[in-house]
C-alpha cells in the first residue's frame, strides 16, 4: 500500500486498524495523523468540518459509553492507493450508557447498533467522510421514541433557530473526493436493484431477494425474507413518493473467501408528502441520507439472488427536518 503504514496488510486491514487503535485503544491523538486537519464528516445530523470536532466528539463519545467496543463486521472498498481509496465499514458497536451526555444523565443500559461509515483515504490520511449511525436504535434502546428524541434535542440545542441544521444539499460541502466507486457488476446488481425500489417496482423484491434473505434496517430491526423488505422499502418510497432519489457512490466486489458483495451510497430529497413511516404528510422538505450493503449468492443450481442486506439511515434526522419545517417543537 503505497503512502500508507507497512504495519497495514491492505486497506480493510488499515480501516479496522485505525478504528480499534483510536476507539478501543484510547489512542485518540492518533486523529492528528489518521485523519486530515481539515476533514469534512457529513452525518445526517450535520456537517462538521475540521479534526477538531472529530477529536471532541470522540472523547464525548467515549466519556459516555468508556466500554464502547466497535466490531468491524465489513470493509467493502474501491481505488487504489496512489488514486485514494474509498471504504464503505460496517461497523457493530456495543456499549453501556455509564456516564452523563448528549443522551442525558447516565442509565447503565447496554446498547448494540450498527454504523456505515464511508471513508476516503489517502497517504495514510483519511480526508473526506460520510457517517451513518443508528441513532434511532441508540435512542429507543435508551427509553425514547425517535419523534420525541428529536423533539427534545431541537429543544436542548437552543430552539429552531440555534439547533444544529441536519445534512441536506443547502448546507453539503463538495470535499476532496468526488469518485463514484467501481464499475463492478455486483454494485452495478444492487444498484439496479434499489433504482428498481425507488421507481415503484417492487416486484424487483419477490425476484432479486433469497426468500430467507437475512435483513437488517434502521432502528436495530433484523428481518427475514422478501414480504418483510418489501414492507420496509414501500414505507420509506410511500413517506417521500415525490422525493428525487439518486445514487451517490457504487461498490462491488469479489473477493477470495468471501460472498459476491456490494455498498450503495444514495439519498431521497424532496418533501413529506406521503403517508409511510413517518405518518401524516406534513410537506416538509428532507434530505434522508442511506447506505445499503448487500452479499449475493445462489442454492444449488438456483439463480443468484441477494442473501443479506443492511440498510442505515437516521430516522432522527428526518423526524428533526419535519419538527422543523412543521415548527410542532
Amino acid at each position: 500500500m503505497k503512502g500508507f503504514d507497512p504495519k497495514f496488510r491492505d486497506f480493510p486491514d488499515y480501516i479496522l486498524g485505525i478504528t480499534q487503535e483510536i476507539w478501543e485503544g484510547r489512542a485518540i491523538a492518533t486523529l492528528h495523523d489518521y485523519y486530515a486537519q481539515d476533514i469534512i464528516v457529513r452525518s445526517p445530523s450535520s456537517v462538521v468540518r475540521g479534526n477538531g470536532g472529530v477529536i471532541a466528539a470522540t472523547m464525548a463519545t467515549l466519556a459516555e459509553f468508556p466500554d464502547r467496543q466497535l466490531l468491524g463486521e465489513d470493509v467493502i472498498w474501491s481505488g487504489t492507493p496512489e488514486a485514494g481509496m474509498l471504504s464503505s465499514h460496517r461497523i457493530l458497536s456495543v456499549a453501556t450508557h455509564t456516564g452523563d451526555g448528549v443522551y442525558g444523565r447516565a442509565t447503565g443500559r447496554k446498547l448494540v447498533y450498527r454504523v456505515i461509515a464511508d471513508c476516503h483515504a489517502r497517504n495514510n490520511t483519511i480526508d473526506d467522510e460520510w457517517l451513518i449511525r443508528d441513532q434511532s436504535a441508540i435512542v429507543q434502546q435508551m427509553g425514547w421514541i425517535p419523534e420525541d428524541y428529536a423533539r427534545d434535542l431541537i429543544t436542548r440545542e437552543g430552539g429552531p433557530e440555534a439547533c444544529v441544521k441536519p445534512c441536506s444539499p443547502d448546507n453539503d460541502i463538495v470535499g476532496p473526493y468526488t469518485g463514484t466507486g467501481n464499475a463492478d457488476p455486483w454494485g452495478e446488481k444492487l444498484a439496479d436493484i434499489l433504482m428498481r425500489i425507488m421507481g415503484a417496482d417492487m416486484a424487483v423484491i419477490g425476484s432479486e431477494y433469497d426468500r430467507a434473505a437475512h435483513l437488517e434496517y434502521p432502528g436495530h430491526k433484523t428481518v427475514h425474507g422478501a414480504t418483510e423488505a418489501t414492507h420496509f422499502w414501500m414505507g420509506l418510497r410511500a413517506a417521500f413518493p415525490s422525493a428525487r432519489f439518486a445514487i451517490h457512490h457504487r461498490i462491488g466486489r469479489a473477493d477470495p473467501d468471501m460472498p459476491p458483495r456490494a455498498a450503495i451510497r444514495w439519498s431521497l430529497t424532496g418533501k413529506h408528502d406521503g403517508w409511510g413511516i413517518f405518518g401524516r404528510p406534513t410537506g416538509a422538505a428532507v434530505h434522508v441520507m442511506g447506505i445499503t450493503h448487500a452479499e449475493f449468492g445462489r442454492h444449488g443450481s438456483g439463480p443468484v439472488q441477494l442473501r443479506r442486506e443492511w440498510t442505515l439511515f437516521d430516522e432522527t434526522a428526518i423526524w428533526k427536518q419535519i419538527h422543523l419545517a412543521t415548527g410542532l417543537v
